[in-house]
């Protein structure tokens, strides 16, 4: 299968879309709070505040040295259990935030259950004393009080993003006709799905796919659909095609996978069946899951938190080198410290990193139109060192600090980067599927070699191939291992001049 590469998002492509796309996506531009992510947000906030409540008590109510050690015990281990609890309960879903009266009280149950376990360990192991019954005691108060008033506020800042439109799943329809009118009339009955249909794309033009399904309009073409995506910050695909056409979602899914979303198949009205298992379920309506964002929801979150904590301690621990390097530059030729550069980052958004600056000033290339070569008389004798050891790459924590990195990742490419007078996504099929998660500091392909100058189109391959790698077997303890192995992998190696 061939797949067809989409084009990259930029002014031009947004003006290339059909006028009514581009009135849509306009309006769609403001990221949406995302309800998984809003879901590990208010998990992440319980955990810390149970935690802090738990701690404080310790000191407050604590007698002996052992009881501050259980007490403190106990500050860890309560926020875990009863947060798995309140999610068994389904209470960090979207319903239960819009709607906390029913859910508080199984949320409330969650945590009386978790301090009745943690006084039944308390007596078995033989440390209840009124310092720690009054810790319990304060604690489960505290903890009521937390969630009571936590899921309040929570239900009317819901409300508000709700009403403005700010806290929703993005949905694009692939498919247009009958099958397409029943799908929408499913997903519009549920209010509470947080799904909003944005739009049809369709390739047909006839009578089979008219102008407008269900009251909402076809704005192009499923070509157009991967700028349109991007522009608008789409989080779902649906594709509204019979289960049999095997081809034609074959050909769509080559076209669509470059994206960062989900893409579900409609199963609504199919007539094959397969197991309950198969099937994913907004309200009522069946849906077989083709792909997934990686790296979504509460994954993203804990990334984003490793990346947060990490990337300050290591820009602490390394400002020495940092405030070294930016005096050798200084000293070794005239110019700024810095050098900032245009490259591609997440669904192909254009972002600006930061690098020490490692060229000559008057004969830096911002748009990297001619790769550093072995010898590059453009190279300063500073910017050699700090190339080949990439200590010319740490300014970039900063833009992981910002959220426009992460540490590991795919690479950012430079805009327009090239090999041979060809652009990268005309060398690898599917390149721009790379861009589906947040590019890093350092990455998969990077410490397996893959690094450096690029002057043949086998390099760029594998390259991709090890990002695509990277992507598809993601969890934090390969990122931490990344980390680990990348100071070790560069000082190995000769290929980045």
């Amino acid at each position: 299968m061939t797949v067809q590469t989409p084009q990259r998002l930029d002014a031009r492509d947004a003006n290339a879309l059909p006028a009514r796309a581009r009135e849509v996506a306009a309006r769609l531009s403001d990221r949406p709070i995302s309800p998984a992510m809003l879901g590990g947000g208010v998990i992440a906030a319980d955990l810390v505040t149970l935690l802090v409540i738990g701690l404080a008590l310790s000191r407050a109510t604590g007698e002996t040295a052992l009881f501050h050690r259980l007490a403190d015990l106990g500050s860890f281990l309560v926020p875990l259990v009863a947060t798995f609890l309140i999610r068994s309960q389904s209470g960090y879903t979207l319903t239960a935030f819009r709607d906390p009266v029913s859910a508080l009280a199984k949320s409330l149950l969650a945590l009386a259950v978790t301090m009745l376990l943690a006084a039944a360990v308390g007596f078995f192991v033989g440390v209840a004393s009124p310092g720690s019954r009054l810790w319990l005691v304060l604690y489960s108060l505290g903890g009521f009080i937390y969630l009571i008033a936590g899921r309040a506020t929570l239900a009317r800042l819901v409300s508000r993003w709700t009403r403005l439109g700010r806290i929703e799943r993005r949905a694009v329809i692939v498919g247009g006709g009958e099958d397409a009118a029943r799908l929408i009339a499913a997903l519009d009955s549920d209010k509470a799905s947080g799904i909003r249909i944005c739009g049809i794309f369709d390739d047909r033009d006839d009578e089979r796919s008219p102008a407008e399904v269900a009251g909402h309009p076809k704005l192009g073409t499923i070509g157009e659909l991967v700028a349109f995506a991007r522009a608008a910050r789409i989080d779902l695909l649906v594709v509204a095609f019979p289960v049999s056409a095997e081809q034609r979602l074959t050909q769509i899914l080559g076209q669509l996978s470059v994206l960062p979303v989900d893409i579900r198949l409609s199963a609504l009205g199919s007539r094959l069946r397969f197991t309950p298992r198969a099937y994913s379920y907004v309200g009522d309506v069946p849906f077989l899951d083709l792909l997934d964002r990686p790296i979504s929801g509460r994954d993203a979150l804990a990334k984003r938190i490793f990346d947060l904590v990490v990337g300050t301690i290591a820009l602490v621990l390394l400002s020495p080198i940092l405030l070294a390097t930016a005096i050798a530059v200084r000293l070794d030729s005239p110019g700024p410290i810095l050098f900032r550069q245009r490259r591609l980052g997440f669904n192909n958004e254009v972002i600006e990193v930061l690098k020490f600056r490692s060229m000559y000033h008057h004969l830096s290339d911002p748009a990297a139109k001619v790769a550093v070569t072995r010898d590059d008389s453009r190279v300063t004798r500073v910017g050699r060192f700090i190339r080949r050891t990439s200590i010319d790459e740490l300014p970039q924590l900063v833009n992981v600090l910002r959220g426009e990195l992460s540490l590991v990742g795919p690479r950012p490419h430079a805009v327009n980067a090239h090999t041979a007078d060809r652009l990268w996504e005309e060398v690898v099929d599917g390149y721009f599927a790379r861009h589906r998660v947040k590019p890093g500091i350092t990455g998969w392909a990077q410490i397996n070699g893959w690094r450096g100058e690029i002057d043949v189109p086998e390099k760029i391959q594998r390259r991709v191939e090890y990002d695509l790698h990277y992507i598809e077997r993601w969890s934090l303890l390969f990122d931490f291992y990344i980390l680990l192995v990348t100071p070790l992998r560069l000082i190995r190696q000769e290929s980045a001049y």
